[in-house]
């Protein structure tokens, strides 16, 4: 296993607002390569708490040709690294102490069912066995990591009756986490390139669950919603328990607002962000457009809810929103009446210390920061 994955799952859960380790004084900078924006987050550690340096985004449309603000892209390392060096130059983040995300499209996230009699030297070469049924590519052009889940106590009768289960019967869930060796080696490759030293690289979503979670305990379904693709991940005690991506995104809709109108992307992007899922006075089939695509995509989560539930007999109590599309107007009262449980907006720079000024455009533009803010809070402890 690369080094620098170790540990993918290592601090879901912290606070993130009292550091015990380090020097006051440290800085690091979370840096998360999207598929239509690069996003980079500096902290800084003072009284052993992590307080905001600057932040800072820049659309990767622009960098192919003929390319707009709010596309998907699939740029070479050397457009990246160009796009890297910029926002860090315009948001003068100084350290070069970093973490940087691996996005979802270069890993599968997948459960297994195990003998729970299994010891864990014993798990260590069964589940790259089990895990080759999962994944398309020779388990050696990938990098595992697991992560057993916790389970519930016995019941009396369970712990009594031993015919009521055979030992041999008893499974524990384990979730894997693949990373492309090849994709390690492509952002260790731009990080170099940009004279940033990256100590962990880590799967998106599990930096998003960190800047996102604050006291959560019971089932949350975290939904980030992303350019090309929605995240789903089911949380409970700060452990996933389940995660599914859907193939559609912020981009789709924007895609679909332009060619219905035929207007330029740029321009669908504009009105999609002024006025989201409420009525734009001169284009009024705008939230009809949209809410097609968020149908779909909640369509496809409540599958996936009510999947869940049948094998745990378990709902969730909370939907958290993130990721860039998180913030667009209108979404939270749909996404409220669509999963029939209390539904809010992650706040991921309230994990930080901040100016008070800054306090209503943080709120706004926090859950596109998401995954920034998490790198950076890991790497700080």
């Amino acid at each position: 296993m690369d080094d620098s994955i170790k540990s993918i799952f290592s601090s879901l859960t912290s606070k993130a607002t009292n550091f015990f380790g380090g020097e006051d004084g440290d800085f690091v900078v979370g840096v998360d390569i999207g598929s239509s924006a690069i996003k980079v987050v500096e902290l800084k550690k003072k009284k052993g708490k992590a307080m905001l340096e600057t932040y800072g985004a820049i659309s990767l449309g622009p960098y192919v040709q003929g390319g707009e603000i709010g596309q998907v892209t699939n740029l070479p390392a050397e457009k990246i690294v160009e796009a890297l060096r910029e926002v860090l130059k315009a948001s003068e983040a100084s350290s070069n102490s970093s973490a940087m995300a691996i996005p979802v499209q270069s890993s599968l996230v997948f459960g297994l069912s195990l003998p729970a009699r299994l010891t864990e030297s014993e798990m260590k070469s069964v589940v790259p066995t089990e895990s080759r049924k999962y994944i398309p590519v020779p388990i050696n052009e990938v990098s595992l990591d697991y992560f057993v889940l916790p389970t519930k106590e016995p019941s009396f009768v369970e712990a009594n009756n031993p015919n009521v289960v055979s030992g041999d019967e008893i499974k524990k869930d384990i979730l894997v986490v693949a990373i492309q060796n090849d994709a390690v080696s492509k952002y260790r490759s731009i990080s170099s390139q940009c004279d940033l030293k990256s100590s962990f690289f880590e799967l998106e979503i599990f930096s998003s669950i960190r800047s996102n979670f604050e006291h959560e305990l019971s089932l949350v379904l975290l939904i980030d919603l992303g350019a090309s693709k929605t995240k789903l991940s089911l949380v409970e005690f700060g452990t996933v328990k389940a995660y599914h991506t859907i193939n559609r995104g912020g981009a789709d809709m924007t895609d679909s607002i332009s060619k219905s109108l035929s207007i330029p992307f740029a321009k669908a992007e504009e009105y999609k962000k002024e006025f989201g899922l409420l009525e734009n006075p001169s284009e009024k089939s705008i939230p009809e457009i949209i809410k097609t695509h968020l149908d779909y995509i909640f369509s496809e989560a409540n599958t996936v809810l009510l999947n869940y539930e049948k094998k745990y007999n378990q709902t969730i109590s909370k939907v958290i929103l993130t990721g860039g599309g998180a913030s667009m107007k209108g979404l939270a009262e749909i996404a409220m009446g669509n999963f029939k449980t209390e539904v809010s907006i992650g706040k991921p720079f309230s994990k930080v210390g901040s100016p008070a000024f800054l306090e209503k455009v943080l709120l706004a533009t926090g859950p596109e920061f998401a995954v920034a803010l998490g790198l950076a809070l890991r790497k700080l402890q």
